[in-house]
């Protein structure tokens, strides 16, 4: 390799790289090795695999926000040239590094706002696959990035999708986009069928490999409604530019429809790869080994309307983003609470929205929030939705 590549790889932060998407990014690296590299790897809990990771990609530093695993994260890297930190200060300052080029949000949850906002205050390009950071802190998140300069490359497949249709296009008005959905598990299910399903019915995702909470996000299409109101963010569109329609194949991602009536669709099969390959890459394309779309595999491409009334989540989510303001915070917090309750069987699937209804009723509204609002709004909406377990 001559050293003109290797001057101008592009060093990566994987904020999370121990989840779904962190790992899969990792493929994506080391498949590239002639354009990416990993400068900074963080995790939580799982230690184990941080430690795995850390000594087969050798990053300049890495963070474990769990300080009692730091002990043995530093016995087990001393031997090599990383530095190691740990806690929740540390993951914020260690995005500011100079030598970063590039921050993969892939922490899940609301646990990903306080970084991300660092790294965008360090004029960090950001490959956003922490959707809940658009979602919780929208307005104030894409003000943020305007005003330092900062591109926010999206990772969610259906975004991605949208991005990848808009290249090219960016001078031409969008009036509406169309998001996909796989529909879940539970497609075609009745509310009376939903009311006895299972965690582990849940968790088996016919299309897409992902963590535990964004695949209970799907079965309830919550995962959709997370969607749009980042959609909103992004693309600076209205709810009502913004349509949901469910495609079980999962093979075309999402489409823009322009003002002349034209549509424009992403395809390909269900791969979280592509779209973070193609976010840490842009606007290169750079050649893959992934496998490729046969339409002979797949003879029909089915289209339907979503059952909000059996998936109430997203029709929530709807009404979150028409609301404004820190609604859709409190629909994140009281949502995550919900799904954590249910993969640990305290309650069942539809008390999912049901509890996530409640905090929305129940929770006080700011119009116009400031960030410490958003920190406050989560904390108090997880107090509220703990206490209303108790009585589910």
């Amino acid at each position: 390799m001559n050293t003109s590549t290797q001057h101008h790889k592009r060093r990566v932060a994987i904020l999370g790289s121990t989840g779904s998407i962190g790992t899969q990014a990792l493929e994506v690296i080391r498949e590239q090795a002639d354009y990416l590299e990993v400068e900074v790897l963080t995790a939580n809990n799982n230690v184990d695999l941080l430690i795995e990771q850390s000594i087969a990609f050798q990053p300049n530093a890495v963070v474990i926000s769990n300080p009692e695993h730091y002990p043995k994260l530093k016995e087990a890297l001393a031997p090599y040239p990383i530095k190691v930190y740990a806690g929740e200060k540390a993951l914020c300052q260690v995005v500011e590094m100079e030598s970063i080029d590039i921050v993969l949000t892939a922490m899940v949850g609301f646990a990903g706002l306080r970084p991300t906002i660092h790294a965008i205050e360090a004029g960090k390009p950001i490959a956003l696959a922490n959707k809940e950071t658009l979602v919780v802190a929208g307005a104030y998140i894409t003000r943020l990035a305007r005003e330092r300069g900062v591109n926010i490359y999206p990772v969610d497949s259906e975004h991605s999708a949208i991005f990848q249709c808009l290249v090219g296009e960016f001078h031409n008005p969008i009036e509406k986009i169309i998001l996909t959905a796989s529909g879940g598990p539970f497609r075609g299910y009745s509310r009376e069928q939903l009311a006895s399903v299972r965690k582990e019915q849940a968790l088996k995702h016919p299309n897409w490999n992902m963590g535990a909470k964004i695949t209970i996000d799907s079965a309830t299409l919550m995962n959709k409604g997370l969607e749009v109101i980042e959609a909103k963010w992004l693309f600076g569109l209205s709810p009502e530019q913004i349509e949901v329609i469910v495609h079980p194949q999962s093979i075309i991602h999402s489409m823009v429809q322009f003002e002349d009536g034209s549509i424009k669709a992403q395809m390909g099969l269900p791969d979280m790869k592509l779209p973070i390959q193609f976010a840490l890459s842009y606007p290169m394309r750079h050649p893959t080994s992934f496998p490729r779309f046969d339409f002979r595999a797949y003879p029909q491409l089915t289209f339907e309307l979503p059952d909000t009334k059996a998936f109430p989540c997203l029709e929530l989510a709807y009404e979150a983003l028409r609301q404004g303001g820190n609604m859709p915070c409190v629909l994140n917090a009281a949502n995550e609470v919900a799904v954590s309750a249910f993969l640990q069987d305290q309650i069942n699937f539809l008390d999912i929205p049901a509890l996530i209804e409640t905090c929305m009723q129940r929770m006080d509204y700011i119009a116009n929030p400031a960030p410490e609002d958003y920190f406050a709004t989560d904390q108090q909406t997880r107090q509220y939705a703990k206490e209303a377990l108790k009585h589910v």
